[in-house]
C-alpha cells in the first residue's frame, strides 16, 4: 500500500473514532435525560385518596394525583380507590375500596376519561424501555455519519499531500 493511501485510511479511521466518541456523548446525555424510561417494567400504583370526589366536585385538583404519568411498555398500572365514591379511568371501573389494573403493552400516548381529575381526563405516556441495544444503536446512528462528515471536512481543510519521494521521476531504459 502506498504511503498516501495509508495516510488517507488513518485519517478516515481517526475521523470515525472521533465521530463515534461524539455519538457516545450524545447518546449518553440523552440516556441520562430519559431516566424515567430506563428501567424494567413494573407495577405502578396510583392511589385515589379518600375525599377525592369532593375535591373534584369543587373543581380542585387532588394534590396526591398527578395529571399524567409516564410508563414503559410492559408496566402494569394498579389503581387503588380509597375514596368513598366509585371512580373511572378509561376502561377501568374502580368501586370504592377496591382496585383495578391495566396492562400497558404498547408504545402509545393515551388520554382517558377519568372521574378523579377536574379536567375529566388523565394522560398516560407509554414508551419503549431504553435497552443496551437502544444505546448502541444511538451511538452508531449518530457516530458513523458524524465521523464521515468530519473525514470529508478534514480532506477539504487539510488535503493529503504527496511526499516528495513519490514525485521523483522513474528512469525507464
Amino acid at each position: 500500500m502506498s504511503p498516501i493511501t495509508v495516510r488517507i485510511l488513518q485519517r478516515i479511521a481517526l475521523s470515525l473514532l472521533i465521530g463515534i466518541l461524539f455519538g457516545f456523548l450524545i447518546s449518553e446525555v440523552s440516556f441520562l435525560l430519559l431516566q424515567d424510561s430506563n428501567r424494567a417494567p413494573e407495577t405502578v400504583e396510583l392511589l385515589i385518596p379518600d375525599g377525592t370526589a369532593e375535591k373534584v366536585s369543587r373543581g380542585e385538583t387532588p394534590p396526591d394525583i398527578p395529571e399524567e404519568m409516564t410508563f414503559v411498555v410492559g408496566d402494569v398500572l394498579l389503581v387503588r380507590n380509597e375514596d368513598s365514591v366509585d371512580h373511572e379511568l378509561g376502561p377501568l371501573w374502580i368501586p370504592a375500596g377496591t382496585s383495578a389494573q391495566m396492562a400497558l403493552d404498547r408504545d402509545q400516548n393515551f388520554i382517558f376519561a377519568c372521574s378523579f381529575q377536574p379536567s375529566n381526563y388523565f394522560g398516560l405516556d407509554v414508551r419503549e424501555p431504553v435497552t443496551i441495544w437502544t444505546r448502541v444503536g444511538g451511538i452508531i446512528f449518530a457516530g458513523v455519519p458524524m465521523g464521515a462528515i468530519i473525514a470529508l471536512y478534514s480532506f477539504i481543510v487539510w488535503p493529503v499531500k504527496k511526499e516528495e519521494t513519490e514525485n521523483v521521476p522513474v528512469d525507464i531504459q
